[in-house]
């Protein structure tokens, strides 16, 4: 009777140690790759916008100072924040 006692605990504790890896994967190397790839685009896209919209605002509305280099600049400073914010939110999960 003991020897079912020792193996339905063994079968309990090895049970027990997958549901804990099923519900806590741990870190991935995909997920670091997916991260670096998140923070690029929240960073790339709104300075590409930025050039863009500054592009366009240049040739329709000439000013003293270039539109391209402010919204370039606005464009970088949102997506660091952006990036920021989502690294800061990725650390609390």
């Amino acid at each position: 009777m003991s020897d079912d006692r020792k193996t339905a605990d063994r079968i309990a504790r090895s049970a027990a140690r997958k549901q804990k890896a099923r519900d806590n994967p741990g870190p991935s190397p995909l997920r670091g790759i997916g991260v670096f790839g998140v923070i690029g685009w929240s960073v790339a896209v709104p300075t590409v916008a930025g050039a863009f919209l500054g592009l366009w605002l240049d040739a329709a509305y000439p000013q003293e100072f270039r539109w391209t280099i402010a919204l370039i600049l606005g464009g970088v400073v949102l997506g660091a924040a952006l990036a920021w914010a989502w690294i800061e939110k990725e650390k609390g999960e």
